[in-house]
């Protein structure tokens, strides 16, 4: 009982540890594809909306996290995009058509 409680303590921590630094991750990420588009990200919106396994191209398996951020265009306005890390890999990432603001 005790090495069952010791064991699940321990995958939780490196669960709460792995979540940690691949959020950074996402955050960087959202911030890498929003200057790619002239967008503002607005990173106090990163959060993780899915969570899944996954396989990557060596067939492993992996957590797949799908994260959703906004970003803005103009400063007023805030569109929703999502992006899909396997691992800390990005995988695929949708940010909506929008009208570039004028300078």
């Amino acid at each position: 009982m005790e090495i069952f409680l010791l064991i699940t303590a321990i995958a939780a921590a490196w669960f709460w540890l792995d979540s940690i630094a691949v959020r950074e991750t996402a955050i960087n990420t959202g911030r890498d594809l929003a200057d790619r588009y002239d967008l503002q990200l607005l990173d106090e919106t990163v959060a993780c909306t899915r969570l899944r396994m996954g396989r990557n191209s060596r067939g492993r398996i992996q957590l797949m996290r799908t994260y959703d951020f906004e970003v803005s265009a103009n400063g007023s306005d805030r569109l929703e995009c999502n992006l899909v890390l396997l691992g800390n890999q990005l995988q695929s990432w949708y940010i909506p058509p929008y009208l570039q603001p004028l300078h």
